[in-house]
């Protein structure tokens, strides 16, 4: 996958859409192709998130394992598919982080990874970049927590 292929995934992403083309470059520069098969764990909870992950082709669950005393398993928080974003949040301010769910690939999945540090510079040098993807990121923080809280109350 070129640069030109890296910046039209950016592009048709819910997250990066309308992001300018030269912003898009910027950002395309961050990102490493990375390949998983049907099972494989993207990320796991309670391990130290550094990166973000943009779903090129797939399908990824983030579940969260609970152990209630009595009760235990997994929950399934949300279902992601091409386009979508996922990863350690907190990396964006500069904190290292533990992450509170695990990302399981429900079939072959490609994705663009970038460390958040690294998108974290380049929105600092560009702050209306910056603003626009903070706001963005608040956006999507909020139905993550809505599919949490409706994934907790099915226990």
């Amino acid at each position: 996958m070129d640069t030109t292929e890296i910046e039209a995934a950016l592009q048709n992403s819910m997250f990066f859409k309308g992001v300018s083309p030269h912003q898009r470059q910027k950002i395309a520069a961050l990102c490493d192709i990375q390949s998983y098969r049907r099972g494989d764990m993207i990320f796991r909870q309670g391990e130290i998130g550094e990166h973000l992950y943009l779903i090129l082709k797939g399908q990824v669950v983030l579940e969260r394992s609970v152990n209630l005393g009595n009760r235990s398993g997994n929950v399934v928080i949300e279902q992601l598919g091409p386009n979508r974003l996922l990863g350690c949040w907190s990396t964006l301010l500069n904190e290292p982080h533990i992450l509170l769910s695990s990302a399981v690939c429900q079939k072959a999945t490609t994705v663009l990874a970038f460390k958040g540090q690294a998108l974290r510079a380049v929105m600092e040098s560009d702050l209306a970049l910056g603003f626009t993807l903070f706001e963005k990121l608040c956006f999507l923080m909020r139905s993550r927590i809505q599919h949490a809280y409706g994934a907790l109350e099915k226990i």
